[in-house]
C-alpha cells in the first residue's frame, strides 16, 4: 500500500516513527482518504475507455434481449414425464 501511496503522490506515513502507549493508533483509511481513492480510480476509468465503451457501459442495463425459445418447459423436466404418464 505503501508503495502505491509514494507512486501516486498521497500521504506517507512514517514506519520507523514509533508510537506512545498512550495515543490511540490512527485509522488506516480515512472517508476522505476513501472518497479521493474512488475519485482516482473513476478518472482512470475515464481515460482507460474510449467513448463508445462509456456509451455502452452506461446503457448496459438498458439493451434490449430478446425472449427464450421453446418456453419454460424443459426436455429434463420431471412434471412433464408425470403428466404425460
Amino acid at each position: 500500500m505503501g508503495f502505491l501511496r509514494r507512486l501516486l503522490g498521497g500521504p506517507h506515513e512514517e514506519v520507523d516513527a514509533p508510537s506512545s502507549p498512550d495515543s490511540p493508533p490512527a485509522p488506516a483509511v480515512t472517508e476522505s482518504d476513501e472518497r479521493e481513492r474512488e475519485r482516482l480510480v473513476v478518472r482512470e476509468e475515464h481515460e482507460r475507455l474510449d467513448e463508445l465503451a462509456r456509451r455502452q457501459l452506461r446503457y448496459a442495463d438498458y439493451s434490449w434481449q430478446p425472449p427464450a425459445q421453446g418456453g419454460e418447459r424443459r426436455a429434463d423436466d420431471a412434471e412433464g414425464d408425470a403428466e404425460r404418464g
